[in-house]
């Protein structure tokens, strides 16, 4: 029997300290995010506190109905910053949702008695595990560094997840992004793993690393459908070993057994109960859903209004300044001036990840390796879901694209550090010259609270 890496030890991180430092920090922020952001004013907090809300007065989960959307009573929430003499009870649009954050959340909600903040700080804590485990699965996408500047690229790529300012303000408000993008980054770190070991398996289940990907795509299955894409990923990869192993059809078939059966047997926990409630073929109450939140902006519309390169254009604008910062529900902006330096930034980004591909042989073969496949593909699968989306509903909103951070902060880091790798007259200090946009990106999440946050919001 060929031995196969044990699910849960691993071995000591790299740079344990400074990623010890990244979280820290981020908590840091973060908390500063959760308490002092207004209450609500993070995109769809109300009704996703609504479903916390409903599981522990009542020990089920919530149906949604007509009349848990109201664009025209949302819009006066929003308009009037959400005053207290409206109540937000009725705001119950996120009762299709996979139940597994709210079930989680709600111990807190009784302990704290409805408290918004421990609420929020539970969501932060969350989105420290993505970073710690985002630093996983880059350690194992980035195969036999080669220098001490390529050591640090699961740092880096860490780091650049911690410090995004959208996501900070998403990782501290109450919704179930946190939990969707932990999982996933738990998925990946595992899927990447399994990757590159032999196709031999343990016997035992509670040993088999096939069988705990199954159970961690269940519970994806029940957290958010952004997390489905882990479900493909995984697919593809052992279509990738069977091809690259030497292993018989029926190993095959075993291993795609041991992960896809316990998946579907979480999963379908919450597909039965939907069938259930909302009858077939809604498993995942997708059609009582676009029932019942008429009044949301369609993109036909837009087009018939605004026509196809207006809203090209105004898709393209939204989808970049929301995924580094326009907080609120929507209606917070940065200066036109910050926006101008991050598109600099991004293309700096670009220009850099162009040059490590074409000069760097350890940056191609890391692309083509197995790993770099698999994260191109989960990358390329967030883009399609984001894509579908909006040509449906106007959802121009960056953060859709967050469970693609992990295949994006790769291509980050390896950018950050062919540019620092440029300054060979430093020596090996050049390597840290990689973190000076990080340091700044951290900054530039504690100027966008002070300067645009709180004074538009209070």
């Amino acid at each position: 029997m060929i031995p196969v890496r044990p699910f849960i030890p691993f071995t000591p991180f790299m740079y344990s300290r400074f990623l010890a430092l990244i979280v820290i920090l981020y908590l840091l922020i973060g908390i500063q995010y959760a308490a002092l952001t207004p209450a609500w004013q993070v995109p769809d907090e109300p009704a996703h506190y609504n479903f916390i809300k409903h599981i522990a007065q009542t020990g089920s989960l919530p149906e949604l109905k007509k009349g848990d959307y109201d664009q025209n009573y949302l819009a006066r929430l929003t308009g009037e910053k959400f005053p207290p003499d409206l109540s937000i009870d009725s705001i119950r649009y996120e009762s299709w949702q996979p139940p597994l954050y709210y079930i989680l959340a709600t111990p807190i909600f009784i302990i704290f008695n409805g408290a918004l903040l421990p609420l929020r700080i539970f969501s932060l804590l969350l989105g420290a595990g993505v970073i710690v485990f985002a630093y996983l699965a880059v350690n194992e996408a980035i195969s036999n560094p080669q220098s001490p500047i390529s050591n640090l690229q699961p740092l880096l790529a860490a780091a650049f997840i911690a410090f995004i300012p959208q996501h900070i303000a998403m990782m501290a408000g109450v919704n179930n992004d946190s939990l969707s993008e932990l999982i996933i980054a738990i998925g990946l770190w595992r899927i990447l793993a399994i990757s590159k070991q032999p196709s031999a398996v343990s016997q035992s289940l509670i040993f088999n690393p096939y069988f705990h990907l199954g159970m961690i795509i269940g519970l994806a299955l029940i957290t958010k459908s952004h997390a489905y894409l882990l479900a493909p990923v995984a697919f593809v990869m052992l279509l990738l070993k069977w091809r690259r192993d030497p292993i018989t059809n029926y190993q095959l078939l075993k291993n795609l057994a041991l992960v896809f059966v316990p998946a579907i047997l979480i999963g379908s926990t919450f597909w039965i109960r939907n069938l259930y409630v909302y009858g077939a073929p809604d498993f995942m109450a997708t059609i009582r859903h676009d029932s019942v939140v008429i009044g949301q902006p369609r993109t036909s519309e837009w087009i018939a209004q605004y026509g196809m390169l207006e809203v090209a254009r105004r898709f393209l604008q939204t989808t970049f300044q929301s995924f580094w910062g326009q907080f609120g529900w929507m209606g917070v902006v940065m200066d036109q001036r910050v926006y101008i330096a991050l598109t600099i930034f991004s293309a700096l980004l670009i220009i850099g990840f162009i040059i490590a591909i074409s000069r760097q042989q350890s940056a191609i073969s890391n692309l083509l390796t197995a790993q770099g496949s698999l994260l191109v593909v989960s990358a390329l699968l967030t883009l399609a879901l984001y894509l579908s989306y909006n040509l449906n509903y106007v959802q121009h909103q960056g953060r859709y694209l967050f469970p693609a951070l992990i295949p994006l902060s790769v291509a980050v880091s390896l950018s950050l550090t062919t540019w620092a790798d440029m300054f060979k007259f430093l020596g090996d200090k050049r390597k840290w010259l990689a973190f000076v946009p990080i340091a700044l990106m951290a900054a530039l999440c504690v100027f966008a609270l002070y300067r645009f946050i709180i004074p538009a919001l209070k």
